[in-house]
């Protein structure tokens, strides 16, 4: 009799070159180049090449490759006015996930799934969704939306068009890193999502759009979200350690500590801490971050020696807030720069496709009798 693995746990389901994690260790690795490595010296747009290509580019090509994006980033006129007819009170990941899918009918051959259209097009979804997300805000805000620039980089445009004044380079710089923290990470939910869908030949938009979906949960893409609300109901950084210890008490889980693969510090976490501390001293938000390192130093004393330590969601929530990003806009981010890494698993699975079909056990009754409905 098989033994099914709940969750497919420590099971192997493909190969892949774009990101290496070692959970134990804390390592977290794109294309063989630390993490920590990329968030202090790249930008979002090098990162994406070196996940689409498996290396890193040239100054020239760089350049060539900055300069496609920008030039899509203006959302087709029609999708437009679909995000202005929609109800306000719609939540930002429902919005993402609907035009995302209704992007793929302005695309006049939506269904070509070649490497090559696949890359064109996960292009043109990455440079356009930024417009999407601080578009439907910014309605929903009752404010007129804003023209994006093509001489802003992938950061710089979407604060653009979120807040419609150009972010200072504090802001601009904290949300590169976090789009290049979260661009990748190994064959997590919503990545499977994108490269099962895609198995059976499908197209990028329906790809994407089931990805953004899987990241909708709360038990994926959505704990962000939990932190910011931990942070606002401590009233003080002198009351956060009895709200920790009471929850510990309780059981209860700490929003932004431990995690599915790393037993050690996540390596996401650590240069985004210290912009997160400047970012939140730039913006008045010292508070914000003082309970944040207070709730670790607590968290550190308590269960470290458990292997439960801060993941990147803790201290993004606090750069995103310090940001200016209203709470249900945080896991829309994590999709921004998502669409990179999962277009990339995307292209790598169209690379070398097989169709994901595996097995499930049943554990159901046999030779069970039909019972006419009379005799029920």
């Amino acid at each position: 009799m098989s033994i099914a693995s709940k969750g497919l746990e420590g099971v192997v389901a493909a190969e892949t070159k774009m990101s290496f994690i070692d959970g134990e260790k804390g390592v977290l690795e794109y294309v063989g180049i630390a993490i920590d490595d990329l968030a202090r010296n790249s930008t979002f747009e090098e990162t994406v090449y070196l996940l689409w290509n498996k290396r890193l580019p040239t100054k020239g090509e760089l350049e060539r490759f900055e300069a496609d994006l920008r030039s899509r980033y203006a959302m087709p006129a029609g999708l437009e006015k679909l995000i202005t007819s929609l109800p306000k009170s719609a939540t930002p990941m429902h919005m993402l996930r609907t035009m995302v899918s209704a992007l793929g009918m302005f695309d006049p051959s939506p269904d070509k799934n070649d490497v090559v259209s696949a890359r064109d097009k996960a292009l043109s979804i990455l440079a356009q969704t930024p417009a999407i997300v601080a578009g439907f805000d910014r309605y929903r805000r009752g404010l007129s939306l804003v023209e994006p620039k093509p001489n802003l980089t992938f950061a710089q445009n979407f604060l653009y068009l979120l807040n419609g004044e150009m972010p200072t380079e504090t802001m601009a710089r904290a949300f590169d890193v976090c789009m290049i923290l979260h661009a990748d990470h190994g064959l997590n939910n919503s990545t499977f999502t994108a490269r099962v869908v895609i198995s059976t030949l499908s197209d990028m938009y329906s790809a994407l759009t089931a990805a953004i979906g899987s990241l909708r949960g709360p038990l994926h893409g959505g704990a962000n979200e939990g932190v910011m609300v931990m942070l606002g109901e401590i009233p003080s950084v002198q009351a956060a350690e009895q709200y920790v210890l009471d929850k510990l008490a309780k059981k209860d889980k700490i929003p932004g500590f431990g995690h599915r693969v790393y037993k050690a510090y996540d390596p996401r976490a650590t240069f985004l801490k210290t912009l997160a501390k400047q970012l939140a001293a730039d913006t008045g938000n010292q508070a914000l971050y003082e309970k944040s390192h207070r709730i670790e130093e607590v968290m550190d004393k308590a269960v470290a020696a458990k292997g439960i330590y801060p993941n990147v969601d803790f201290y993004s929530a606090t750069t995103y807030h310090s940001i200016g990003l209203k709470l249900d806009l945080f896991t829309p981010m994590f999709a921004l720069s998502r669409i990179g890494g999962w277009a990339g698993h995307v292209i790598e699975q169209l690379e070398g496709n097989r169709l994901y079909r595996p097995d499930a056990e049943y554990i159901g009754p046999h030779d069970a009798k039909y019972v006419p409905i009379g005799q029920r």
